[in-house]
């Protein structure tokens, strides 16, 4: 059975359940993975890992490699030799990279290393980075120096052919979802107008929380009870708390951070509307296609959502859901008041929803794919070889 070595730097951050479904979903290959930092190792066991630590600083040295021969960190951090020597005691037949500017990092290795690498961009990594000038021409070395680009989304794919990557290079590479794990539920109109909403997701900007919360307070005033509730961490937890009281919701909205899966499945059990209404930021970060978008629709919630990103891919306009303009508050409490005007909507809507997410985001399709991609790079270093 032919082996990839999984580069992850961080393995895994709460919000990588992606990442972990994939290289535990493996089923031709088998992995280890790479990493400089292990977390929430009790959420995601995973026993084939190698971890880069971090290594006593030779200050005479580190500054003759960064200074003198000016080597890239990969070098002066001594992250290369120890990528070798874990490569040479359990050598891979080829490396997936997850996330495109880990890939740009990993550069020097990838160049001179003698086996495929295949990298994956997912979304925030299609970023410019304006604190590194040479970052667009390293991306456009990597696109160079591996034989396959993988996108979680057609938009990224076209962000990446965008930045320089040869179109021929790209594949396709959802991330799919265990639907078992997420079973249909028939949603019923409420009877007492206590319509409830959900969003899960990253709290960050990308996610167009604050047009959602404002959108909220529009609908409100024709459905005065009804509550949104926005599980999930990150950095705009104090923020959002400020705005939902600015805009008088009080208790309507609830924010029980970051839940397990079955906590999830209750939540969206009980729920009638997903919501994401992503939008582009100011420095590019844009989305794939939600994971837990995907995993509210399995269940049978119909979704209210932008025109942004891969989020059209999934979601088909007044079949599984309503999608707006971004940033637009107005709209998209006009589509959450239009979704819940009858029941027809909420239970046919749910049920394509649910059917759509079945036919394309499977996650043993997904993995198939996947290891199609990989058996497509080992290809092509034998055509390579044999040339």
């Amino acid at each position: 059975m032919p082996i990839v070595a999984s580069f992850c730097t961080t393995f895994l951050k709460p919000e990588m359940l992606h990442i972990y479904r994939q290289v535990t979903g493996l089923e031709r290959y088998e992995t280890y993975v790479i990493a400089k930092e292990r977390r929430c190792e009790e959420v995601f066991p995973f026993d084939a890992v190698e971890i880069l630590t971090p290594q006593r600083k030779n200050f005479l040295k580190r500054f003759y490699l960064k200074h003198v021969r000016r080597l890239p960190p990969l070098y002066y951090r001594r992250e290369f030799e120890q990528i070798m020597r874990i490569l040479n005691r359990r050598p891979p037949d080829l490396m997936h990279v997850y996330f495109g500017h880990t890939g740009v990092h990993l550069l020097p290795f990838i160049l001179e290393w003698n086996r495929p690498c295949v990298v994956s961009f997912h979304g925030a990594d299609v970023m410019p980075r304006r604190e590194r000038a040479d970052y667009a021409t390293q991306l456009e070395t990597l696109f160079a120096a591996v034989p396959l680009v993988l996108a979680r989304s057609r938009s990224l794919a076209a962000r990446l052919e965008a930045l320089g990557c040869p179109p021929e290079k790209i594949r396709l590479n959802r991330t799919g979802i265990p639907l078992d794990d997420f079973p249909f539920v028939q949603r019923l109109m409420p009877a007492d107008g206590e319509w409830r909403f959900i969003q899960t997701c990253r709290l960050i900007p990308k996610k167009g929380l604050r047009t959602a919360l404002k959108a909220f307070s529009i609908f409100r005033k024709t459905h005065p009870k009804a509550t949104y509730t926005i599980a999930g961490e990150g950095p705009m937890l104090d923020e959002l708390r400020r705005y939902a009281g600015e805009l008088g919701l009080g208790d309507a909205v609830t924010f029980p951070g970051f839940l397990r899966q079955e906590e999830l499945n209750a939540l969206y059990a009980r729920a009638h509307v997903f919501l994401h209404p992503s939008e582009l930021t100011a420095d590019q970060n844009q989305e794939g296609i939600p994971n837990s978008m995907l995993e509210a629709m399995s269940t049978g919630l119909p979704v209210v959502a932008t025109l942004h990103g891969g989020i059209p891919e999934a979601v088909a306009q007044e079949e599984s859901g309503f999608l707006v303009p971004e940033r637009s508050p107005e709209e998209l409490a006009g589509a959450m008041l239009r979704i819940t005007e009858s029941s027809e909507y909420l239970q046919i809507m749910g049920r394509r929803a649910s059917e759509q997410v079945h036919g394309a985001f499977e996650r043993k399709a997904a993995i198939a794919n996947l290891e199609a991609i990989y058996d497509e790079a080992l290809a092509t270093q034998k055509t390579s070889v044999i040339a």
